[in-house]
């Protein structure tokens, strides 16, 4: 007894001694620099996001927060980077639908599991996809393209800045909704399909608004639907796709912050806090206007949405066979 005693008492004295040291390092965070990982190269939304969020962070917090790319395979290579750190608040990840609730449903396998690997702490930034099409192709509605294209199995050519991309995905996802066939031409990158879409050597594409308003405006292209609840204030006689009778296509890429699994749940709410100061700065509001909605949600809200789009995206890969190239 006199011995099971002792290791009772020795568990119960490393215990208070971790507890005490968690406490005491959520008191005192942050004490040294933080890094944001942007899993993808820089100038890209993600990369865009993630300083404007460290600016901002870093007046708040009184340390320096410094933005650190690390791109490759999907956003693997630096979601990989921020699941193995330690869960201590000082490196963290400034996330996307591919890595929490894409990739491991096209990768045969995967260098983390998404379900497990993060601490949610917020959603920054999200934006509805778009769909358009080429002005010389005379379609100006969403009706006329699901008309056509019922019309014409796979005569629509639609491209995308390559396989399994939110872009591909949200194409798909429009087929489903509109018992429609389109032939997709998968490309390296959005910027050499919007070149062909414009060029008409391409039909259509679905992508995120900044990539597409600038030939809106110019008349080039013809937006149709905006795969989203509520009408883009910079393309506001553009319909959602429920006002122009699709109600099942929404599609939308989100950016949000999350921290290696097992931060203490006090620095995941200094760290929400702190995102929900920075996003009402001046600097997010000029980020409005190139097609995004500013948001801070809880960190539970922000793992429901990741759940959610988990599945819904899912069941479009495994139902459309997609796999990473």
């Amino acid at each position: 007894m006199g011995l099971l005693r002792c290791k009772y008492l020795v568990a119960v004295a490393c215990l208070g001694a971790f507890l005490a040291t968690s406490a005491g390092s959520a008191q005192t965070y942050p004490d040294k620099s933080i890094r944001i990982i942007a899993p993808f190269p820089p100038g890209g939304l993600v990369d865009v996001l993630a300083r404007a969020l460290a600016e901002q962070m870093s007046k708040s917090m009184g340390q320096p927060v410094i933005v650190e790319n690390k791109p490759g395979s999907g956003g693997n290579i630096g979601a990989e980077l921020v699941a193995k750190s330690a869960p201590d608040g000082y490196t963290l990840l400034m996330t996307s639908p591919g890595i929490q609730s894409i990739n491991q449903f096209l990768y045969k396998s995967m260098p983390y599991d998404p379900e497990k690997a993060f601490a949610p702490i917020s959603m920054v930034a999200d934006m509805s996809m778009v769909v358009v099409v080429n002005s010389k192709t005379g379609i100006t509605t969403l009706k006329q393209l699901i008309n056509f294209a019922h019309e014409h199995p796979g005569k629509l050519n639609f491209g995308s800045a390559g396989i399994g991309t939110t872009g591909h995905l949200g194409l798909e996802l429009l087929m489903h909704a509109g018992n429609m066939k389109f032939t997709h031409i998968p490309y390296k990158g959005a910027a050499p399909s919007i070149t062909d879409l414009i060029a008409g050597q391409i039909d259509g594409v679905v992508d995120n608004p900044p990539t597409v308003l600038a030939h809106i405006r110019a008349g080039t292209i013809t937006a149709l639907a905006v795969a989203g609840k509520h009408r883009l204030p910079m393309l506001s006689s553009v319909p959602t796709a429920a006002e122009a009778g699709m109600p099942a296509w929404e599609a939308s890429s989100w950016f949000g912050l999350v921290a290696p699994a097992g931060t203490p749940p006090a620095i995941i709410d200094r760290l929400h806090a702190e995102v929900e100061k920075a996003v009402t700065s001046p600097h997010f509001e000029m980020l409005r206007f190139r097609g995004m909605r500013i948001v801070s949600d809880t960190p539970k809200e922000f793992a429901d949405l990741i759940v959610a789009e988990r599945k819904k995206w899912g069941d479009i890969i495994k139902s459309a066979n997609i796999t990473a190239q």
